[in-house]
């Protein structure tokens, strides 16, 4: 097969951890040809196909000259046998942009993974709200008296941005509530910007897991992120500690329930955030943790995930 990530820079991938690198190793151990770009070298001119300047590459056992690239070339995403949609987070207007782009090149003939709409139409955060059975109390509000009801109500609250990553503006408000009201205006911007509230789940201190779903299927083992210290994040941007962890029951249990929904929507890769029995978050656009699992359980998660995407690609052969 031929693929196409559509990713960040290569230069910014530590190799030891990147979850794009495992599949691209994976891939190119079975043969499969890789090929790289940006989103900004995605283009779409009137009349044609969707096109990309793409570079060919080739992974080599060198940990620093980790690739070789042949020269620049341009290419429509329709000739690739799958488009791997890989860009990190935030999901701001170009990223929104680069969903239609793609949903064209889906016209065109392109299989793109996960599915553009399915990126579009599936904020990572909110998607929650739609699984009210599986989340702790959680609130959506602009409105600043709406959080103070909120934080009345439960006493220990996490409040994040929408749009966040990486435990990025995340805050914690106890009982005694100090400095509620200029984080709601930090993060409102004063009745501007939604925020999520959701109740403070002790659990945390046993970690942020990260439970994969691939092709539908939780991954048997997930990636605990523990906060370190007086932090209480555990993302490992956030210096989480990850431990891999057999899925409790309760994970197997959430994980058997989202994936057959999420693969029906073209997501074959989430990853499904879950702090004691609560998912926190549902993230799609490009899940992490597969070389932490790898390293520390033997689970192969990248050859788990090509496995899916062959699959995948198969079962829509004409």
């Amino acid at each position: 097969m031929k693929l196409l990530f559509i990713a960040d820079p290569l230069q910014s991938f530590k190799i030891y951890k990147d979850t794009t690198f495992a599949m691209m190793r994976e891939a190119q151990r079975r043969g499969h040809t890789l090929a790289v770009c940006e989103p900004q070298h995605i283009t779409w001119q009137r009349g044609s196909k969707v096109t990309a300047r793409v570079c060919d590459i080739q992974l080599t056992a060198d940990p620093v000259q980790w690739y070789a690239a042949q020269p620049e070339r341009r290419a429509p995403l329709a000739s690739f046998d799958a488009v791997l949609m890989r860009k990190d987070p935030p999901f701001d207007s170009e990223y929104f942009y680069a969903t239609h782009l793609l949903e064209q090149a889906e016209r065109d003939g392109a299989r793109v993974f996960n599915k553009p709409r399915a990126l579009r139409d599936h904020p990572e955060k909110l998607a929650i709200m739609e699984f009210p059975e599986f989340i702790g109390p959680t609130l959506v509000t602009r409105d600043a008296a709406d959080i103070q009801r909120f934080h009345a109500e439960h006493g220990d609250i996490i409040l994040k941005p929408l749009d966040g990553m990486g435990g990025m503006g995340i805050f914690r408000v106890g009982p005694d509530g100090l400095n509620l009201g200029s984080i709601t205006e930090t993060l409102n911007r004063h009745g501007a910007q939604s925020v999520m509230v959701q109740k403070f789940l002790p659990e945390i201190v046993e970690g942020d897991k990260r439970v994969l779903i691939i092709g539908g299927a939780p991954v048997p083992f997930c990636l605990a992120r523990i906060p370190q210290g007086s932090e209480a994040r555990g993302n490992l941007a956030a210096g989480g500690k990850g431990v891999a962890k057999p899925l409790s029951t309760r994970d197997w249990e959430i994980g058997n329930a989202l994936g057959p929904v999420l693969q029906a929507r073209g997501l074959l890769l989430a990853g499904v955030d879950v702090i004691g029995d609560c998912v926190t978050e549902i993230n799609v656009t490009s899940p992490t943790c597969f070389q932490e699992i790898f390293d520390q359980t033997g689970c192969d998660v990248a050859s788990l995930f090509i496995d899916a995407l062959e699959a995948a690609l198969t079962a829509s052969a004409p």
